[in-house]
């Protein structure tokens, strides 16, 4: 069995530990020793982004707002269904996740951070929507879910305030999406409080294999 090679690791704003490894040719993010992501698992990054990003694909300068850069799969699967005027706002809490993904050593996301689309933040996701800008599409991948392993502020985006937060951002007929690693029937039930129509879907670690993980894709109830 080939091992696990440790490349670097960094503190998230409350002390949790990150910790990239490479490993068979696979870079693997964990978290206090909790893997939270790898390259190999990536197809639920990317449909989330497909999801959120279709309905909007066809108007005039689509702004995307994305929260948390990861390996940079989401971000790239936004890049693909968007149109050539399209506008990406990514915003990452983590120094060390920019750096390793725009590290020329790590195959991950440098490419994707160099389209002109694309304009990253080092900042809380929270203090983006805070502001109030308006979004054709709102991607939140910052966390396992409502139940946060990376970084314990990530819980209030989920909270009722952060959901109400979330859809002022968003512009008429947008879509905000949100992954979670597990189904959260009260999560979903918080999104429609918010007066949000909740799509819930299933999608599995890879294309036809894997594990399960959870996306709720929701729009304002009466948009299309």
């Amino acid at each position: 069995m080939k091992p696990f090679r440790r490349l670097d690791a960094a503190a998230a704003p409350d002390g949790t530990v990150l910790t990239l490894y490479e490993h068979d040719g696979a870079y693997v993010i964990h978290v206090d020793g909790v893997e939270l992501m790898s390259t190999r698992r990536r197809h639920s990054e990317e449909r989330i982004a497909e999801l959120a990003c279709a309905p909007v694909r066809d108007r005039p300068r689509a702004r995307v707002l994305i929260g948390g850069l990861g390996l940079g799969f989401t971000l790239r699967a936004a890049l693909r269904t968007l149109g050539p005027d399209a506008r990406i706002v990514v915003a990452e809490l983590v120094d060390a996740v920019i750096a390793w993904n725009r590290n020329p050593a790590y195959p991950l996301g440098a490419d994707a951070l160099g389209d002109p689309r694309v304009a990253l933040h080092h900042a809380d996701v929270a203090e983006l929507l805070a502001e109030h800008d308006a979004f054709d599409a709102i991607v939140l991948d910052v966390d396992n879910g409502a139940d946060a392993l990376t970084t314990a502020g990530n819980a209030r985006l989920y909270g009722d305030a952060g959901i109400r937060t979330a859809v002022a951002a968003l512009r008429s007929g947008g879509r905000l999406a949100y992954w979670s690693a597990e189904r959260d029937d009260a999560f979903a039930r918080a999104l429609r409080r918010a007066n949000l129509t909740v799509d819930v879907v299933r999608a599995r670690a890879h294309a036809t294999s894997g594990g399960w993980y959870t996306l709720y894709v929701a729009r304002r109830a009466g948009d299309r």
